[in-house]
């Protein structure tokens, strides 16, 4: 029963992330898995600086994505927020279903918390989340991507900060040449 959670957080290594292709048509773009990482490990660091609760925000932090190894990683363009919400929810049930119970109810919890959006951990993944996809805009940067072609994913990240360190943060990667 585990091991089937297993092979679906694996599966996230072979999900694209499908924003940078459509947006910028990166041939080979970071998976899910790619990203899940890197939220991470920005999301314990962060964390632990501020004293937050790290263990809460990391299991959020790596169960947030989890229900694209199932559907994909579903772009804002594709459908609607409610639509999406729907079928990551299921996918997400699915994926847990088979967990021993006193786990899968804390990570159903943990996720249902994701979702609505309704708790300060929450609020910190999702400021998390899109600051790691600035960070990564600016990789493509790096690798020839122009600061034009990357600035859309910059203002969405910068819309969503509200926490200070993770302003603070942003506005260092986007000055980083």
């Amino acid at each position: 029963m585990i091991l089937d959670f297993l092979k679906n957080s694996a599966n996230l290594k072979t999900i694209s992330r499908q924003g940078w292709i459509d947006k910028l048509s990166i041939k080979n773009p970071e998976s899910v898995a790619d990203h899940s990482y890197s939220m991470a490990i920005m999301a314990m660091i962060i964390s632990d600086l501020k004293n937050y609760d790290s263990e809460k925000i990391l299991k959020m932090t790596l169960l947030h994505d989890l229900a694209e190894s199932k559907i994909g990683d579903i772009t804002p363009e594709q459908m609607t927020a409610e639509n999406k919400m729907k079928i990551e929810n299921e996918a997400f049930a699915e994926i847990i279903n088979q967990l021993p119970e006193t786990i899968k109810s804390q990570y159903h919890e943990i996720w249902k918390e994701y979702q609505n959006n309704s708790s300060k951990e929450s609020l910190f993944v999702h400021q998390i989340d899109k600051l790691e996809m600035a960070l990564q805009a600016k990789i493509y940067q790096k690798n020839g991507k122009t600061l034009e072609d990357i600035e859309p994913f910059l203002e969405s990240a910068k819309r969503s900060l509200t926490d200070e360190k993770l302003k603070e943060l942003f506005t260092k990667i986007i000055g980083e040449k």
